[in-house]
């Protein structure tokens, strides 16, 4: 088990971020052992063919499969709530060279592959060379998606978010996975493949990273110097690939195919933007298609800091259905 023990400024630091290399190094587990991820299949078969051509033995290496230890520093709990993809490839290049050797001889007690040995004897090189074959893995893989995802991972931030501040972290903790339970003023994830460990927040807080590609499972992180962190992911996140189907189409028929996608997509809190991003439409005409919804009592909205955050009205729920 995986105890992260909380104290009173821990929830009020408790904060939420995406993490663009932790969803990169979670696809790079997808594609390598795609039996375990039924609900990616959609994305398997469309990344296949496109990573073919690609040179991933470094990358692989540096995030194995099937160890009891897995190396931080290739997908590092993220400093800021939202960041670039690029910022964090600069972190990754800037690890020192003492912690990227010392996290890979962990990982491969018996010996480090071949491919992976430039981590070890010449980490500056390593990284390098690491770097752009993850690079190379997010243009041809991640990128085009990630709008799409990005926008899933932003609502279930605002949703959660806003449950942990209105009813408590027995509330918002219940159902971020069934490994997960809240007892006794601690968040406790079991069984992990993780070695057992006793977190103390200390003040610190928790860093809970929702991720497209990590399910069916969560990664507790509580090895220094790495801010402690969860990452989990949001409910139906298969959705993502999923096609356009009937229902759809049918609803499509009676409101407009965009305004039918926009009501199917709020059925998770969301913002214009996210709506946009997710959807691949205007802002603008996301925000008139809202504007028809909520006068016709399918959707409410309410103000979230400076944004405004649009959910389903049991009306809206209904005709979805």
């Amino acid at each position: 088990m995986v105890r992260f023990r909380f104290g009173t400024d821990d929830l009020l630091r408790t904060r939420f971020a995406i993490a663009p290399l932790m969803d990169l190094v979670g696809a790079t587990y997808v594609l390598r052992w795609p039996e375990r991820y039924p609900d990616h299949r959609p994305w398997i078969d469309w990344a296949r063919p496109r990573a073919s051509g690609l040179e991933l033995g470094l990358l692989y290496v540096a995030a194995p499969v099937g160890v009891e230890f897995y190396p931080v520093f290739v997908g590092p709990p993220p400093r800021a709530p939202r960041t670039t993809v690029e910022a964090e490839f600069a972190r990754v290049a800037g690890t020192p060279s003492v912690g990227v050797a010392a996290e890979i001889e962990r990982a491969y007690p018996d010996g480090v592959p071949l491919a992976g040995r430039v981590l070890v004897e010449d980490p500056a090189r390593g990284l390098e060379r690491l770097v752009a074959q993850m690079r190379a893995f997010w243009d041809a893989l991640l990128e085009p998606w990630w709008n799409r995802i990005t926008a899933v991972l932003e609502s279930e931030i605002a949703w959660r978010a806003r449950r942990l501040a209105a009813e408590g972290p027995g509330a918002a903790f219940a159902d971020l996975h069934h490994t997960i339970r809240w007892r006794d003023d601690a968040l406790c994830v079991e069984p992990t493949g993780k070695a057992a460990a006793d977190v103390d927040l200390a003040g610190r807080g928790l860093l809970l990273v929702p991720a497209a590609f990590t399910w069916p499972l969560v990664w507790p992180r509580t090895d220094p110097p790495w801010d402690p962190a969860l990452v989990y992911t949001p409910p139906g996140i298969g959705e993502l690939w999923a096609p356009e189907d009937t229902a759809l189409s049918a609803l499509g028929e009676l409101l407009g195919h965009n305004r039918a996608r926009v009501l199917i997509a709020v059925e998770r809190p969301a913002a214009t933007l996210d709506l946009a991003r997710q959807l691949a439409l205007t802002p603008s005409g996301v925000s008139q298609h809202l504007g028809v919804l909520q006068r016709a009592g399918l959707v409410m909205s309410r103000r979230d800091g400076r944004r405004v955050i649009y959910e389903r009205t049991a009306k809206g729920d209904m005709l979805a259905g």
